[in-house]
Formats: C-alpha cells, structure tokens, sequence
C-alpha cells in the first residue's frame, strides 16, 4: 500500500516550501519568503508586529533589518521552517546561526533546542565559539557546561586553535578555579599559560602544538633583550593585559622546586615583586613545619583551599597498579599515593621509602584535601565522575589510608585523578 503523507510533512511541504495560500511576504538578506500570518503568530517578534497600531500589521510585504551578523538566509529559512513542522533537525555546524535567528525571531522552542545541541556537541573546536554565544543570547546553562568542559579538559586537549580562541576573561577564570583539572603539577599550568600567552600575541603563527613551547620561549627571549633584563614581560606594554590571569598562578607551589624555579627566573615573565613575596611566603610556612609545630590544617576552610590549595593530578592510562608521590613541596609530608584493587590509598611517607627532601619526624601530621576522579571519552565529555568532597586527613608516621573505593563505573579508562591539598594551617600563614 501507498503510505499516507503525514500532516506535519503535507503542511511543510504545502505552505512552506510551496507557499500555496500565503498571504504575507517576509523579505529579508535578498531573499524572499511567502509565509501565512497564522503560523508567523507563534514567534513573538511577529506576534507583537501584528498585533496593536504598528504599520506592519496591514502590511503584506515586510522588509526586515537582520542586525545580527551571525543570522544568514540558510538560519531564516530553518527558523522560519520551524513554524510548520513538528521538529527541528540541526546540525551542529550551524546551530550559532540558527540560534541567533531563533533569538531575533523570539523563538522559544527553537532557542531551548538548540541549547540542548549546543551541550550535547561541545568539543576542543566548538567551545569558545559556544562559550561566546551563550553570553550574547542569554543560554546561561550552555556557558556554564562549556566552562566545566574548559575546567575538565584545559591540560589535556591543548592545541593551537582552542589556546588562540581561549580570551583573557575566560582563561582567567579557568585559571583561578580551584576546580581545574591540573595534569601534572601548577608547572605545568605556568606553562600552558606560557603557550598560550605566546598565541594570543603571535595569532598568525600556524606550527604543530609540539613547536609552541620552544617558539615561545625563543620569541620571550628576543623580547628579554629588548628590554634589557630590567623589566618582567607582564610589565610591559605588550604582557600587562595578561596580568590577571598570571596573577592567580599558585606560585608557592612552583617555586619551591628547583627546576621550576630556574625556569620561571629565567622566563622573567612575572614582576619579580610576586615572586619575592612568594619565596618569603614559603620560607616561613617551612619554618613553622620545622620548628613551630603546626601539624598541618586542623579543620576545613572551604575559602583558603579554593584560592590557596595545590593542585595536581595524574592519567591512568589503563587498569592495573599505580604508585606516584605527591611531595608536598618540602613542608614536612611526603605522600605515596597507590592505586591498586580499586583503592585510592594515601601513606604518610617518613622513614620507609627515601625521597628528595625533609619529611617531618611529628608524630601526626595533617592535611586538608579533596580528591576527584573522572573519566571523559574521547571530545571530552565526562563519562563519569566521583569526589571526597574536602576532608581533613591526620598521619601518624609510616601510617597509610585508604581514601576512595572506587566503583565499576568509574572502571573506565583513561582515568584522571585530580587532588587539591593543603598541608599549613590556613591561620598560621606568613601574610595573615
């Protein structure tokens, strides 16, 4: 049997693409629409134009401006389309335009669904543009899911498209966020800043993202002799617009390792002002880890870990046994971390295994922390994850604690670990 033409594929066909009966013409980017009233009434754009004492109401050919730049006919002709049709397919590619059609014809329904595609297809290439949309047309939803990918997925799906498309607002927030996901160390978060840097200035530079780090550091060298070695690249006219996302580096946990330390001096991108600051800073914490006897945190200051805490993580490739450690920078704790059997196991590292620096001989230490575990596929979009939340950990020595059991849905890997800690106590620090 012939199968029946359904009615919401008759009307498109009939009065849309056809325009049979139409008793109103819509012009607009020189192209021309013959449309019918009843259908336009369900935009409010149009629905306020028919309604009340404006000229357009009588009118059966309206002329409309198109303001918005991002609006081409192909968006109008799906909008408009839209009005005679149960749904809407769109394609990822287009869904700016469209959206910014939807917005000025007041298209509700269309608005909405185009969100969803937005949230739904958020990749490295897509982001910032999506990012930028949602704060012109008011998708508050779609421009925080493109800041939690951004958190996600910064260190790990770097390249030279998204680091010249990332702006100094945004990056600014990322780079303050206590929910960045660091891979490995805050070295590694300065050097990221530094490429990046290094893009927004030289945007006609076109290399593989491998090329990036040693370019930047010869075209920062060639502005060092430029200057003369008496003033830090963000003191200039060219670096100063950066100033306020290199302010919210953790510097006090660059610093007090020594290959990092040697980098940054030599870089002399940051005033040497923050450093002085930072190195005095952390001399004292060390002092009172040795010779004051602060233990370490006592209770959860939510405000001191997100602004103050340390940030790094690793990458399981795939399932087996892990052990890495995570130093604490010389103040006293050296932390083995295992992961083995599904746990996540934290030991307070003191006379059993050697390591590079002083471990603290008190009998407890203690350490604010929060652990976070993720696994994302392969645009980055997270699978699943699980947190600690913040928790406050006390070590007797050599004493070890298991910290998360993890469930088959997180068995998905990679696996990214994310850790914040803090070992001072937030109200014994040298600037309070």
């Amino acid at each position: 049997r012939k199968k029946l033409k359904s009615t919401s594929k008759y009307i498109y066909q009939t009065l849309f693409l056809n325009g049979e009966n139409s008793d109103i013409k819509i012009c607009a980017l020189g192209e021309e629409w013959n449309l019918h009233k009843i259908y336009l009434c369900q935009s409010g754009y149009f629905s306020s134009m028919f309604s009340g004492s404006w000229k357009e109401s009588s009118m059966n050919v309206i002329e409309l401006e198109i303001p918005d730049q991002n609006i081409d006919v192909e968006a109008l002709q799906v909008a408009f389309g839209s009005l005679y049709r149960d749904d809407v397919l769109i394609n990822p590619s287009r869904v700016v335009a469209l959206l910014a059609a939807a917005c000025m014809l007041q298209l509700d329904g269309l608005i909405q669904q185009c969100g969803e595609t937005m949230k739904e297809t958020i990749t490295a290439q897509t982001v910032c543009g999506y990012y930028n949309s949602a704060g012109t047309y008011g998708l508050d939803s779609v421009k925080k899911k493109c800041l939690e990918w951004l958190l996600n997925n910064l260190m790990t799906h770097q390249s030279v498209g998204l680091f010249k498309e990332l702006s100094i607002n945004l990056m600014k927030q990322l780079i303050s966020s206590s929910n960045l996901f660091v891979l490995q160390v805050e070295m590694d978060v300065y050097t990221a800043l530094k490429k990046w840097m290094f893009l927004q200035l030289v945007p006609s530079w076109n290399g593989s993202f491998k090329q990036v780090l040693s370019e930047a550091d010869a075209w920062f060298a060639e502005r060092r002799r430029e200057f003369g070695g008496d003033v830090a690249f963000l003191e200039s006219a060219q670096g100063s617009a950066f100033v306020p996302v290199f302010a919210h580096l953790r510097l006090q946990y660059i610093i007090s390792d020594l290959a990092s330390a040697r980098i940054v001096e030599r870089d002399a991108l940051l005033p040497s002002e923050w450093l002085s600051s930072v190195y005095k800073q952390q001399w004292f914490a060390m002092l009172r880890a040795e010779q004051d006897n602060d233990i370490g945190p006592q209770e959860i200051n939510k405000e001191e870990l997100e602004g103050n805490s340390m940030r790094c993580g690793r990458k399981l490739a795939k399932d087996g046994d892990y052990c890495w450690r995570w130093t604490g920078f010389n103040f006293g704790l050296d932390l083995l971390v295992t992961y083995t059997n599904r746990y996540i196991i934290f030991k307070r590292n003191t006379l059993n295994q050697p390591c590079s620096g002083s471990v603290s001989l008190q009998p407890r230490r203690s350490l604010a922390f929060r652990l976070r575990l993720a696994s994302f596929d392969c645009s980055g979009k997270m699978i699943c994850s699980r947190t600690t939340g913040y928790q406050i950990l006390s070590l007797e020595k050599d004493q070890e604690q298991i910290v998360m059991n993890l469930d088959s849905r997180l068995l998905t890997f990679p696996l990214y670990i994310c850790c914040n800690f803090l070992y001072t106590s937030p109200e014994k620090r040298a600037d309070s």
